[in-house]
Formats: structure tokens, C-alpha cells, sequence
């Protein structure tokens, strides 16, 4: 009812036993805790927090101006609602290793599965997107390294994301992302991918967990999930897939209203105030209040 009914321990080692067992997992971007919700109830074996989506919640661009407390105030409330372990991007770590650092614990905290740093310079650049500029590497395994060594859970997982496929090709990117692994990243994020075949000399270069960005408008492939399996991918991310979806929706539904003068024409498109308080839980608040409120004490107490 008022929070998830397992910890953010148990959530680790569950997340680490889904990636050591072989299977794909599906993982969406929740936009807020109430999408988180139906993510789960949906059946999808964990749950993304996109810097994408969480700084275009403050009408921001992806280019680093979220600070690390307020991904994790927006962790924390997502992380307090759903049994499925969850993974955030922390873009670069928020700063040098140290804020790194900090950051890995402030996410600890948070109630978090882990976190993935990237490689590039801030201010960065959304993934799929030309002109990225990269860290040097050594600079980039020194924050992971800072990362891993601040971690105080052994489950808590440490990806590393590397954006080296655009500005220094293939061959560079798997090249970072062995030396990332060395380093102490527990499983690697390939961004920016150009085709199948690429995602294939990826795999077979590096024995870690790999995550596959299946971001739309992107510069790779949308390849579907029997795909990715056979190609040996751990987990199949959609970061945006849900706000690009709500939004559309919102449009419309501006647009609709706007031109109606009302919002009768909508009513077949919207979730229903009765599917909503199923999603809320309100019957089992309702019996909670009751039991907290309506009762009597026996004799004698």
C-alpha cells in the first residue's frame, strides 16, 4: 500500500540473479512512481530512470544541468513503490570521481538496483546525437574506479556506458569498455550502436552483462527482443519510450480540447477514475484507515 514490501537489498541480488541467468530483460523507463506501478503490473522485470526524461520533467535538455540530489530525490520516489529493481542513469557521475563517488552512495540510498556512468565531457550531449565529445580514458577509469570502491553493497551494480562508437568508432568502444570493465564496472551500456551486426562484434568482445538502447528516432536499429536474446544481450532498455507516448497524448488531447471548447470527444482515450484507484491502492487505504481509526480496546488494556 504505502511503499514496496521488499528491500533494496533483496532487489540487488535479484537484479544480479536476472542478469547471471541467460534471459533478456525488458526494462521501460518509468516518467514518474505511478508509471513505475504499471511497469509492474505489466510484467516487466525491472524498471529505468532516464536523465532524458528526468530532465525534461524540469523542461530541460539532456545536457547535464540535473545535479545528483535531485535524480535521487526522483530515485527515492520511484524506488519507494515498486518491487522491481531499479536502474538510473547518472550521466557522468556529476562531476570528477569523487562526485562519483557520492553519487553511487546517494543512489545506494535511494533505494536504487545501480547506476551507469558515461564517458563524455560535460556538458554532454544526448546519446544519439553527432558532435559528443569524450573523456579521455584514463580519466574515465579513474571514475570508475572511484565508483566501484564507494560502493558499501557488493550487489548494488556498477554499468559503465561508453559513447565512443560515434567520435572514435567500434573498435575504441569496446577498447573503453574492456578497460572500464578492468576498472571495476560490473556491466556495459554501448551507446549508439549502428546495426546489427555491430551490436553482434560487441558481444562477442566483451564478457560482461551488455544493455541494448532501444531508443526511437536514435542512430540504431529498434530490434526486437527474440533479436537482442539471440544475440546475447541481458537487457533491453526503452528510456523514453513512455513520456514520448504520454506526451503525444497530452498534444492531442490540447489540441482536442482546444478546438472542442471541452473534452467530451477524449473520454474513450482516458484511464478511468476506477482504474485509477486500483492502481492507487485506495480500497486498502480505506481498510487501513479503518483499522487504524475504528477499533476498540479489549478489557483490561
Amino acid at each position: 500500500m504505502l511503499h514496496t514490501r521488499t528491500t533494496p537489498a533483496g532487489r540487488r541480488r535479484i537484479f544480479r540473479e536476472q542478469l547471471a541467468s541467460g534471459r533478456l530483460l525488458r526494462m521501460p523507463g518509468a516518467i514518474n512512481p505511478y508509471s513505475a506501478r504499471l511497469i509492474q503490473e505489466a510484467g516487466f522485470e525491472a524498471v529505468y530512470l532516464s536523465g532524458a526524461v528526468l530532465a525534461a520533467e524540469l523542461a530541460l535538455p539532456d545536457i547535464g544541468l540535473t545535479s545528483s540530489t535531485e535524480i535521487a530525490a526522483r530515485a527515492q520516489q520511484i524506488a519507494r513503490v515498486t518491487d522491481l529493481p531499479a536502474l538510473i542513469d547518472a550521466d557522468t557521475g556529476f562531476g570528477e570521481p569523487m562526485n562519483a563517488a557520492r553519487t553511487v552512495q546517494l543512489m545506494e540510498d535511494a533505494g536504487l538496483a545501480g547506476l551507469h556512468l558515461e564517458d563524455q565531457v560535460n556538458p554532454k550531449r544526448c546519446g544519439h546525437l553527432d558532435g559528443k565529445t569524450l573523456v579521455a580514458r584514463e580519466d574515465m577509469v579513474r571514475k570508475v574506479r572511484a565508483a566501484a570502491d564507494a560502493r558499501r553493497d557488493p550487489d548494488f551494480l556498477l554499468m559503465a556506458r561508453t559513447d565512443a562508437r560515434g567520435p572514435e568508432g567500434l573498435e575504441a568502444a569496446i577498447d573503453r569498455a574492456k578497460a572500464y570493465v578492468d576498472a571495476g564496472a560490473d556491466a556495459v551500456f554501448p551507446e549508439a550502436l549502428a546495426d546489427e551486426g555491430e551490436f553482434e562484434a560487441f558481444r562477442a568482445a566483451v564478457d560482461v552483462p551488455l544493455l541494448a538502447n532501444m531508443t526511437e528516432f536514435g542512430k540504431g536499429p529498434l530490434l526486437d527482443t527474440a533479436t537482442l536474446e539471440s544475440l546475447g544481450y541481458n537487457i533491453a532498455l526503452y528510456p523514453v519510450t513512455l513520456f514520448r507516448l504520454a506526451m503525444g497524448a497530452v498534444e492531442d488531447g490540447l489540441r482536442t480540447l482546444a478546438a472542442d471548447g471541452g473534452q467530451q470527444a477524449l473520454l474513450p482515450r482516458m484511464q478511468k477514475r476506477s482504474r485509477l484507484y486500483e492502481v492507487l491502492g485506495y480500497e486498502e487505504y480505506g481498510a487501513f484507515d479503518s483499522a487504524v481509526f475504528d477499533f476498540t480496546l479489549p478489557p483490561g488494556v
